[in-house]
């Protein structure tokens, strides 16, 4: 969702700028499947996790049992059943405990523990639903209409919330975003998820707005969530890795959350 406020310039060229490459990224890692979507996945991961913890980095979470966990439990979502992910995240505990206590100091073991899973649940398993959405016969065109819908339905709520917003959705939160915004936004999600799926014989128009209906309204929260924490940090962004725009986690905000609800939306529908 947009900024309440017209800025005299546009910085619509800077996104374009960022998004070209990330779109060829996302393009040739779906396409490929297996192993190279988990690894790419797994690297977004690893920086998104690793901008949340250099945030939290007052209490020093081991990073690197974040990292390992994230990686197994990829692992086991690729080769193995769901009940294997369950059991990368039990097995996990002591390993994180252990390098927790392995640090110089050991102040604030419960809060670096604390922190290390916020960025595996929040981060770690919105991976792992990613490589479930794309298993499926039809899974390459699941994930590009989730994150199709994903995306557009964010430049639907900025420019929505640009030239028509005025009533602050959560200001407490994020005082830029409006109601305007966010019904531009979820219309212009929900649109294109069903328009992406014109081109796609197996899946129908119904089952397409309603999928697209469900990412649409998990997106905000997303983005909503994302904006929480960093306001509880007092922080403008997660990273720099896009310049003005950011880092990794503050583009993926949203399909943190789009993702997994589109995957348990699919396996309802019979498409996953």
């Amino acid at each position: 969702m947009a900024a309440r406020e017209r800025s005299p310039g546009s910085d619509l060229a800077p996104r374009l700028v960022v998004a070209i490459p990330a779109i060829f990224f996302a393009l040739f890692i779906v396409d490929q499947g297996g192993e190279i979507w988990a690894l790419g996945i797994f690297l977004l991961g690893v920086v998104a996790m690793g901008e949340l913890y250099t945030l939290m980095g007052r209490v020093r979470p081991p990073a690197l049992a974040g990292f390992l966990t994230l990686a197994a439990m990829l692992a086991a979502a690729l080769y193995g059943e769901p009940r294997h992910v369950i059991m990368v995240l039990a097995a996990s505990f002591p390993v994180t405990f252990f390098f927790a206590v392995l640090r110089p100091r050991r102040e604030h073991v419960s809060w670096a523990i604390a922190v290390t899973y916020f960025g595996v649940l929040w981060i770690g398993l919105a991976m792992v639903h990613a490589v479930w959405l794309r298993e499926p016969l039809h899974g390459d065109g699941l994930v590009i209409d989730v994150l199709v819908a994903t995306f557009l339905g964010d430049t639907f709520a900025y420019f929505g919330g640009r030239w028509y917003g005025r009533t602050p959705l959560a200001p407490l939160i994020s005082p830029n975003k409006t109601l305007e915004g966010l019904v531009a936004g979820v219309i212009g999600a929900t649109l294109s998820f069903w328009a992406a799926g014109l081109y796609q014989d197996w899946l129908t128009g119904p089952h397409a707005l309603l999928i697209g209906a469900l990412v649409a309204i998990s997106a905000p929260v997303g983005d909503l969530f994302e904006s929480m924490v960093k306001r509880d940090l007092e922080v403008k962004d997660t990273g720099k890795l896009f310049g003005a725009h950011g880092g990794v986690l503050d583009r993926l905000d949203a399909v943190l959350f789009t993702v997994p609800v589109a995957y348990y939306a699919a396996v309802a529908l019979g498409y996953a």
